[in-house]
């Protein structure tokens, strides 16, 4: 989730087949996401930044929103795990879940980035 306008340290653009629009990551989380959403045979089409409309004055955006072959929606939020407890970003995130209940969507989540094992005798 992110402010509407937010610009970042640097967005990729790309074309993607299954995205609607040109595809426009802010970090390697949802740039790594959208590559998994166009291999996902799932997945149909979907939408990247997609505007709260009516929500906090229609300042914030969902990061991904799917469409799978039956027809549902998936929504997903890119959150890098230091970021998962702060406050500001749980009230982001209950504000995005929120909005799509009210919308009718069931199949929202969370990605965050796969922990890495330093030593794999650990667990």
């Amino acid at each position: 989730m992110r402010k509407k306008n937010y610009r970042g340290v640097r967005c990729i653009k790309r074309e993607l087949g299954k995205c609607e629009g040109i595809c426009r990551s802010f970090d390697k989380l949802q740039t790594a996401f959208a590559d998994l959403l166009q291999a996902d045979e799932s997945v149909v089409s979907f939408r990247c930044n997609v505007l709260l409309e009516g929500v906090a004055d229609d300042l914030y955006t969902s990061d991904f929103v799917a469409v799978k072959d039956d027809g549902s929606l998936m929504v997903r939020e890119c959150v890098f795990r230091k970021n998962l407890m702060r406050p500001t970003m749980a009230r982001l995130l209950d504000i995005s879940r929120n909005y799509w209940m009210d919308c009718g969507v069931t199949d929202w989540g969370i990605v965050v980035e796969k922990l890495r094992k330093e030593d794999p005798d650990e667990d």
